[in-house]
């Protein structure tokens, strides 16, 4: 399978093309199959970044939108523009080219590389939301869910670190590491990247059941600019 994915969801604009044939699970090693791929960390500008960026790594992989099978996009949490950017975007090539859009949560995206690597250790993923708040969810070694995407407390997620030698990663994986006392077991990874892979992004989007609506935006919070209603005039 020949997927586009897309990320704009955190601090940086992401693009790569992955063709699932060319994984080599031979003597067991495996070659993502990464045909092309390319990111730039900002905090915003995604909107302006995006489509020439995702030219540029279609070009280098030489191929059409029409060799596409899907176009995978991270759905969040997140940036509420970076969401509506990457999402827009992906459902809109997808349209064009008569083929799905699969959605990736940021927080699975950032666990993936890690989920497997022992059958003890929990993965804990935590993106900063500040406020002293993060979006997190915590799954165990084999991937299954052991706490479901939430907007929680960054003390939530220290707590969860304190139960066993933990993985932790996210872009707030180092303030819950700074935050463990010296009683918690000490975290067997801390991977405070600014956003997730793009690679693994494309790997998980590859193998993805497909949804039967097009991928929105996982916010799991209320935007912090409300209408002001008491402000408005009455109508006549």
């Amino acid at each position: 399978m020949r997927v586009l994915a897309i990320d704009t969801a955190l601090a940086a604009c992401s693009a790569a093309v992955f063709d699932s044939s060319r994984v080599d699970l031979s003597h067991g090693a495996m070659r993502r199959g990464i045909l092309a791929a390319e990111s730039a960390p900002m905090a915003r500008g995604h909107a302006e970044a995006l489509i020439p960026m995702i030219g540029r790594v279609m070009k280098s992989a030489g191929l059409t939108f029409g060799d596409l099978d899907r176009v995978v996009v991270t759905t969040g949490p997140g940036s509420f523009t970076g969401l509506r950017v990457g999402i827009a975007a992906a459902r809109g090539l997808a349209l064009a080219a008569e083929i799905p859009a699969v959605g990736v949560s940021t927080l699975s995206a950032y666990a993936a590389p890690y989920l497997g690597a022992d059958n003890r250790s929990p993965v804990i993923a935590v993106v900063d939301a500040r406020h002293d708040l993060a979006y997190l969810q915590v799954f165990d070694a084999s991937g299954r869910t052991l706490v479901a995407p939430r907007l929680a407390p960054l003390d939530e997620a220290v707590r969860a670190a304190c139960d066993a030698p933990a993985r932790i990663v996210g872009s707030a994986a180092r303030a819950v590491a700074e935050r463990l006392s010296g009683a918690a077991p000490a975290p067997l990874t801390v991977d405070a990247a600014a956003a997730p892979d793009i690679g693994w992004i494309a790997q998980i989007g590859a193998v993805a059941p497909q949804a039967p609506a097009p991928p929105k935006p996982q916010y799991l919070r209320a935007p912090d600019a409300q209408p002001q209603h008491a402000a408005s005039l009455p109508r006549r």
